[in-house]
């Protein structure tokens, strides 16, 4: 086999294999966000936590449980039933409604349920609700375990049995004690409804298992491909450039689905609600997109500016020369660096890498990083490496020192 035939095949594999990572990449993002999701109680129910303030979900909620409520309601006999006591609070408040007695009855319990979600102590029902009915989201999901969250009709739903329990204290205190023997009630909210729940089960479960694997497989087959590539430097420019387009796709394929998504509910489920818990269930997914697509372009970015390219080195050249400008007029005010100014000249290289590698570390560590993050390390890269130039002396300083 000649040389430039071993050469077209590495060229070749080189590509294959950073193209392979490039798909895999917005599909790791898919990959570890359903394994937090799903498989870790914890960060779903802080996802879902900030539902429980929201106005809409809130409505939703007082909506479901009114017409639950009234379902087991019948106002006059409730009405006859009540205490002799309770009774002229229990009429001056119906009172207050006009129309029709199960009008005011609805009004009512319907202001009762709105109270009970707006209160203080809503949103810690809401989170035991969730963390409770953790296990069933699994099971509509990906069909295994059991809980309060069920699939039905391609639709998640979370039993509201709590939220009912707390309105009917509510109505009893309110003067209407005969709402103690309303019967246990369980009612639904939908948090999602799709034809397509059932038929993505398979890939669902899949991406679960795959979980925090599949980034690191993407990783390196992207590590493979730049170096089998017979130049490393602008693959992985490319490779990098390509995880961003991948995961700037993923981040537009998010919105299409929500537009998709919200026009086919059907008119029984709220759509503000809706568009509520879509947006907050996938915040995680976006943020990660965010974070990836900002770090394949800080990576190609950092490729590019330190290649043999004409542009880069006109660039690096007036990064130099203003660092250098800056060194001198810092000089001739008498600023001295002493010992310090020839120990970074000497070091400056393992230095750089050195600070490239803490920045890289501190995102490996950081627990949930976003694109924020990545630019702020991008910028402490770039001054430090800019305190390092501004240290260094020329080379005929450090050979008259």
């Amino acid at each position: 086999m000649t040389t430039s035939t071993k050469r077209r095949i590495g060229s070749f594999l080189s590509a294959l294999l950073i193209v392979l990572g490039c798909v895999l990449a917005p599909l790791s993002a898919v990959a570890v966000w359903a394994s937090n999701q799903v498989g870790n109680t914890d960060r779903y129910v802080a996802t879902v936590e900030p539902l429980a303030d929201d106005p809409d979900v809130q409505k939703a909620v007082a909506n479901r449980v009114t017409d639950a409520v009234m379902e087991h309601v019948d106002a006059a006999a409730l009405l006859q039933q009540a205490a002799p006591a309770d009774r002229p609070a229990l009429e001056r408040a119906l009172g207050r409604i006009d129309g029709p007695l199960d009008k005011a009855m609805r009004s009512f319990v319907h202001s009762t349920a709105d109270r009970v979600v707006q209160s203080d102590a809503f949103p810690t029902v809401w989170t035991e609700v969730n963390r409770a009915a953790h296990a069933s989201v699994n099971k509509a999901l990906t069909g295994e375990g059991r809980g309060a969250v069920k699939l039905e009709n391609d639709a998640a739903t979370v039993d509201l049995a709590p939220v009912v329990e707390r309105v009917k204290e509510r109505l009893v205190q309110a003067g209407l004690p005969a709402a103690d023997r309303i019967p246990e009630v369980h009612t639904e909210l939908t948090l999602v409804q799709s034809e397509d729940i059932g038929k993505a089960r398979t890939g669902f479960r899949l991406l679960q298992a795959v979980g925090n694997w599949l980034p690191v497989i993407a990783l390196v087959l992207l590590t493979a491909g730049v170096l089998l590539a017979r130049r490393r430097r602008r693959a992985l420019a490319a490779a990098a450039l390509g995880v961003a387009v991948a995961v700037a796709l993923l981040g537009i394929a998010l919105t299409v689905v929500r537009g998709v998504y919200l026009d086919a509910l059907p008119d029984g489920v709220s759509h503000p609600a809706a568009e509520s818990v879509y947006d907050t269930l996938v915040r995680f997914l976006r943020t990660g997109i965010r974070m990836l697509a900002v770090l394949g372009i800080a990576v190609a970015l950092g490729a590019w500016l330190t290649g043999r390219g004409r542009r880069a080195a006109a660039v690096r050249g007036m990064w130099q020369s203003g660092l250098g400008a800056a060194r001198s007029a810092a000089t001739q005010a008498g600023l001295r660096t002493g010992p310090v100014g020839p120990w970074v000249h000497r070091w400056k290289r393992w230095l750089s890498w050195a600070v490239v590698a803490a920045a890289t570390l501190a995102l490996i560590l950081w627990q949930a990083p976003t694109g924020l993050v990545v630019l702020l390390l991008v910028l402490a890269v770039l001054a430090a490496l800019a305190l390092l130039e501004f240290l260094d002396p020329s080379a005929d300083q450090v050979a008259s020192g």
